[in-house]
């Protein structure tokens, strides 16, 4: 048995983790990361801008299925969080041929992961909608929304996997280079495939859902051309069949479980949340799915930075560096604070011109505005949460997470 070489981790990238300045460290990992997930969230913002153009019951629909959309990324931490923390941690430590096993095991327990969540969600794709009580046409459009969507689930986890193997070393951009590629593709393929333009046909909301699984499918195919061309500090084949280090393979999934846990449960509590809120009729429904698109905002640069703190936490414990590890957090969280504190005041100042930018329904609008302001008394101190997160992923800590997380998104239940 032959021993392939390994590539050194990029002298760069490793002096400025390890031993550079703090802030330059936090947004140069942080500011590519932030955009990716914002591009993430442009996914479901294009495909909610064109199906808003169809009517209130199709956007209710593109909302609702969003909810369960959130529990299909959710799922996909089982693999990516303890990549990230495990494979940081290795390469901090100068071991590239662990961080190399790693990545190959992932990668194929990540083709496994992802076919049985595409069996599991087709299949109890409408029970699962149902749990929210929608008008019944509603219903039929979110279900055949959510078939499309839940049957690109493999893609989807190859998507997660090349961006979390990128992140763990030290590399952000070229996550954010692929999801570029694919929200373009997205954008153009969004109406097409909507409203049937030229040839192509009229699916209406759920072309929303062919799209977007057009999306992933290219950047799970970029990912590994790009894996492929030893883009990564070790190089990997990526070979479908290979030897698995069940051991191994538990760690990772015991560092993911917490954290996906915590966020399919949030994610089940919406459902429920969003069940009560269908009493007051559909536009109450869409004002709840654009008041939660708006706070993604927030959401997203704050969950940018908390995969960057990971990465940066991963690699200074590794080279047995905690006090670094530390302060890059506390920089981390005050970074985010000045971001989340001006947007909560443009939630509070301009709450009617962010929800118009998705729909013209006065009933809507009137319904999100105290929505949104009220969602701008939380945006800092979720910000923080999101952070301190991603600190604990990153030292593979994953349990006191969701021990904060769960009762809290379960109180949302009797609150509301």
């Amino acid at each position: 048995m032959t021993t392939e070489p390994t590539t050194p981790v990029p002298s760069r990238d490793v002096e400025l983790i390890l031993r550079g300045h703090p802030y330059r460290a936090i947004i140069r990992m942080a500011w590519p990361a932030t955009a990716s997930m914002l591009l993430h969230t442009l996914f479901a913002v294009v495909d909610m801008i064109w199906v808003g153009r169809l009517g209130a019951e199709p956007i209710a629909a593109v909302i609702s299925a969003a909810f369960v959309v959130w529990i299909l990324f959710s799922l996909t931490s089982i693999l990516t969080t303890g990549v990230v923390a495990m494979i940081s941690r290795y390469l901090g430590a100068g071991d590239t041929d662990r961080a190399r096993a790693i990545a190959e095991e992932s990668w194929r327990f990540g083709l496994i992961l992802g076919v049985v969540i595409a069996a599991v969600g087709v299949g109890f794709r409408e029970p699962i909608i149902g749990v929210m009580r929608l008008d019944p046409e509603v219903t039929r459009i979110g279900a055949a929304y959510l078939g499309v969507y839940f049957s690109a689930a493999l893609f989807l986890l190859v998507d997660e996997w090349g961006s979390a193997v990128f992140r763990a070393s030290g590399d952000t951009r070229t996550p954010l280079l692929v999801i570029s590629s694919a929200l373009i593709l997205n954008m153009v393929l969004d109406p097409l495939l909507i409203f049937g333009i030229g040839p192509f046909p009229r699916w209406e909301a759920t072309g929303a859902a062919v799209a977007s699984v057009i999306a992933h499918l290219i950047a799970a195919i970029l990912f590994v051309i790009i894996i492929r061309r030893n883009r990564l500090p070790f190089p990997l084949h990526l070979r479908l069949i290979g030897p698995m280090n069940w051991r191994r393979i538990g760690r990772m999934v015991s560092i993911g479980v917490p954290i996906s846990v915590s966020g399919v449960v949030f994610c089940v509590v919406y459902l429920f949340v969003n069940r009560i809120t269908a009493g007051f009729g559909t536009e109450a429904v869409a004002a709840l799915g654009i008041g939660n698109r708006i706070e993604s905002i927030n959401y997203l640069v704050s969950f940018g930075f908390a995969t960057a703190t990971a990465a940066l936490v991963g690699q200074n414990l590794g080279a047995k560096n905690s006090e670094r590890a530390a302060e890059l957090v506390n920089k981390t969280i005050k970074l985010v604070s000045v971001f989340t504190g001006i947007t909560a005041i443009l939630f509070l100042v301009f709450p009617e011109v962010l929800i118009r930018f998705f729909v013209d329904d006065p009933n809507v609008v009137a319904a999100g505005k105290s929505y949104v302001r009220i969602l701008a008394l939380s945006q800092i101190l979720m910000g923080w949460e999101i952070v301190l997160e991603g600190a604990f992923s990153g030292a593979g800590d994953t349990m006191p997470p969701m021990l904060v997380s769960i009762p809290g998104s379960i109180a949302r239940i009797p609150l509301a």
